[in-house]
């Protein structure tokens, strides 16, 4: 057996069908980021513990719950409201636990989309850290969302979960990229300024995880980011063959590259008023 984590904010309309999926475990913890909505009161309706506290980033909330809220068990599942734990999820992960040769375990996404599982255009299988021994994992922020840190030797799951990217309808989801697009803005700069392009690893990576990061370290550097990103998405991807979902989430996407792009010369030129603007001391 082990812990489940589940990361909220605002999140009434996935909050009930995201524990109930979850309830194969015996130990459910609800970290809620101080929600405005009924997400609190629908969880505590269930047999879960809920902890409220205030979201600074993703890297820091986690980081933050693993030190703050001990679990039942030694291995801990973070899941977030929009996805979902499946049965056979459940029962890989429990085997998995097992082993001693790992202290964590990487498991894909299956991004739902306009009720269509997008499998091309979203680089599937993309892995994401969700099963680990508690204590040999931690968190940092990059962009909008967070990298892990693992204290050993990490593998992969087969069973994936799904991810309702926009279960809360398109506006939620242009709001929350607004947000995003701010932070990745500022991770591009930093990474343009201090990092580098990792060769090795886009092209003789050992795992999914290694070659992806190292493309979007690349990518960071390419010209016309947005139309690059839809070609690339569509037509090399193959989101042409996802229909008319494929098409939407591929052009969404290429809107969202473009707002970062728009964000990076806003942080350049407009984040100083300029000798020109500036009103006359009297």
């Amino acid at each position: 057996m082990f812990s489940i984590y589940i990361l909220t904010h605002n999140e009434e309309l996935d909050i009930a069908a995201c524990i109930e999926s979850a309830m194969l475990s015996d130990d459910i913890i609800v970290v809620d980021s101080c929600s405005s909505d009924r997400t609190v009161e629908i969880a505590s309706r269930y047999p879960v513990s809920v902890v409220q506290h205030a979201f600074e980033s993703h890297g820091c909330q986690r980081t933050w719950m693993l030190e703050n809220i001990p679990p039942k068990h030694e291995w801990v599942y973070i899941l977030e409201a929009d996805e979902r734990m499946t049965p056979e999820l459940f029962a890989e992960c429990n085997q998995a636990l097992h082993n001693p040769s790992y202290i964590g375990y990487y498991v894909a996404e299956r991004v739902m989309f306009m009720n269509t599982w997008i499998r091309r255009s979203t680089q599937y299988p993309r892995y994401q850290m969700r099963l680990f021994r508690h204590g040999k994992v931690w968190f940092t922020d990059y962009g909008h969302t967070e990298r892990e840190v693992c204290d050993g030797a990490t593998s992969f799951l087969k069973e994936t979960y799904p991810h309702y990217t926009c279960s809360k309808g398109l506006s939620r989801w242009i709001e929350k990229h607004n947000r995003y697009s701010t932070d990745e803005a500022k991770e591009t700069l930093h990474q343009l300024e201090n990092g580098k392009i990792r060769w090795w690893d886009l092209f003789f990576g050992q795992s999914e995880v290694e070659r992806r990061r190292a493309l979007k370290d690349l990518s960071l550097r390419l010209p016309a980011r947005p139309l690059l990103r839809f070609i690339y998405m569509y037509f090399l991807l193959g989101g042409c063959l996802d229909g008319r979902a494929g098409l939407a989430w591929c052009s969404l996407q290429t809107f969202y590259e473009y707002l970062i792009l728009l964000k990076i010369w806003e942080i350049k030129h407009m984040s100083k008023p300029s000798p020109d603007t500036q009103s006359p001391v009297i």
